[in-house]
C-alpha cells in the first residue's frame, strides 16, 4: 500500500477538493476535524444515517465547504469510518494541536459531542473515546465537562414540553 492508499490520505484529497480556494493548513484542519467526527460516530461500531447526517451539517458550517461538499465528505468517512476512526485518530489530534488554537480545539470537541448525542443518548463507548479525544486535544475534563454541561443543557430545553 502507497502513503495515498491510505484513508486518511484519501479523505484529505476529498476535503481538498471540496475546499479548492484552502490553503494546506485549513485542508489539515478539516480534514482532521472530518476524522474525529468519524471517531466519534464510529465508538460505538456504527456509523448511522442520523450521524451521517448530522456530520454533514456540522461539516457544512465549515466557510468553504458548502453542503456538496460536506456531501462527499460525508461518504469519505463513511467508506473508511473503521481505518479512519481506528488507525489515523491521533494523527487527526495530533494535526489540530499543532495547527488549531485552543478555541478551534474547543470548538472541535462541542462538535464531537454535539454528534455524539445526535440519538439523544450519548453511549459509555462515545464518553470514553470523547474523554480520550479531549486529553488528545490538549484539554482538560474540567473543558470536557463544561462542554457536556452546555450541550445537556440545549438537550434540556429542546425536549420540554412547550
Amino acid at each position: 500500500m502507497n502513503k495515498n492508499d491510505t484513508a486518511d490520505a484519501r479523505l484529505r484529497d476529498v476535503v481538498k477538493r471540496s475546499m479548492p480556494e484552502a490553503d494546506p493548513d485549513t485542508v489539515s484542519i478539516v480534514t482532521a476535524c472530518a476524522g474525529l467526527l468519524a471517531c466519534i460516530a464510529y465508538a460505538d461500531r456504527a456509523f448511522s444515517p442520523e450521524e451521517m447526517l448530522k456530520a454533514g451539517r456540522l461539516l457544512a458550517t465549515v466557510n468553504g465547504i458548502g453542503a456538496e461538499g460536506s456531501d462527499a465528505i460525508v461518504g469519505a468517512l463513511s467508506s473508511h469510518v473503521l481505518e479512519l476512526s481506528s488507525v489515523h485518530a491521533a494523527r487527526f489530534a495530533r494535526t489540530l494541536n499543532e495547527l488549531g488554537s485552543r478555541e478551534l480545539r474547543l470548538h472541535v470537541l462541542g462538535m464531537l459531542l454535539e454528534l455524539a448525542a445526535v440519538d439523544d443518548d450519548v453511549s459509555p463507548a462515545e464518553v470514553i473515546t470523547l474523554r480520550q479525544v479531549a486529553r488528545s486535544l490538549g484539554l482538560t475534563q474540567e473543558d470536557y465537562n463544561q462542554l457536556q454541561n452546555q450541550h445537556r443543557e440545549k438537550l434540556g430545553a429542546l425536549r420540554r414540553p412547550s
